[in-house]
C-alpha cells in the first residue's frame, strides 16, 4: 500500500537564520572600531612624543648657534640700509627665546627681543633729528627651514615677541602652547624691515 500525502496549499521555503550574518557583520565593525581607537590612542602619544623630542633638538640646535646667528643678523639688518638715513650702532639681545610656527608654512621662528640703536649717516637727512639717539625696543626673528637655522635681519620694531605673536595672531602661533597666545587690539602695528 502506498500511502499518499496530500498537500494543502504551497509547501513554504525553510527560512534561513538571518541573525547569524547580522552578528557576524556586528562583531567585524566592532572589531574593527575597536581596533581603530587602541591603533589611535597608541599612534596619537608616540607622534607627539616624537614631536616634542624634535622640538627639543631643533631648540638646543638654536642654543648652540645663537652667538653666531645672532651675528648675522646684525650683518644682514645693518646691510638692509634700513631704517633708511641710519646706521646700526649696537643691538643688545634679550637672553629668552620665544618659539612661534607659521601657520601657513608650519615654519618654526625663534622670537628674541632686541634694543637697537642707530647713528646718523652723514648726508642722510637725519642728522638734525634727536630721537635717532634713542633706544628702539624690536624683536630679531631667526627661522627654521627643517635642516638649519637662519636668519635674513627681519626685526619688528616697536613689539616684543609676545607681543609680536599676538600682534599676527592670524599668522604665528606660540609652540610652547600649540595656540595663539591671543589677540590685543591696542598693540601698536610693527614696522618690519
Amino acid at each position: 500500500m502506498s500511502r499518499a500525502v496530500a498537500l494543502q496549499g504551497p509547501v513554504p521555503a525553510r527560512r534561513e537564520n538571518t541573525m547569524v550574518p547580522v552578528l557576524s557583520f556586528l562583531v567585524i565593525v566592532l572589531g574593527l572600531a575597536t581596533g581603530l581607537m587602541l591603533t589611535v590612542m597608541v599612534v596619537r602619544p608616540v607622534q607627539a612624543a616624537r614631536r616634542a623630542e624634535r622640538l627639543a633638538r631643533i631648540q638646543r640646535d638654536f642654543r648652540r648657534q645663537r652667538e653666531q646667528l645672532e651675528a648675522k643678523f646684525i650683518d644682514e639688518a645693518a646691510a638692509s640700509g634700513k631704517p633708511r638715513g641710519l646706521r646700526w650702532s649696537d643691538v643688545a639681545f634679550d637672553d629668552d627665546v620665544i618659539y612661534a610656527r607659521d601657520r601657513k608654512t608650519s615654519g618654526l621662528k625663534a622670537l628674541v627681543a632686541i634694543e637697537v640703536c642707530f647713528e646718523a649717516i652723514e648726508g642722510g637727512g637725519m642728522e638734525e633729528v634727536e630721537a635717532v639717539s634713542n633706544v628702539r625696543a624690536a624683536t630679531a626673528e631667526f627661522l627654521h627651514d627643517g635642516e638649519r637655522w637662519f636668519t635674513k635681519g627681519r626685526v619688528f620694531f616697536n613689539l616684543g615677541p609676545k607681543g609680536l605673536i599676538r600682534y599676527l595672531h592670524a599668522d604665528l602661533e606660540s609652540v610652547e602652547c600649540g595656540a595663539p597666545v591671543g589677540a590685543n587690539p591696542s598693540a601698536t602695528k610693527p614696522s618690519a624691515i
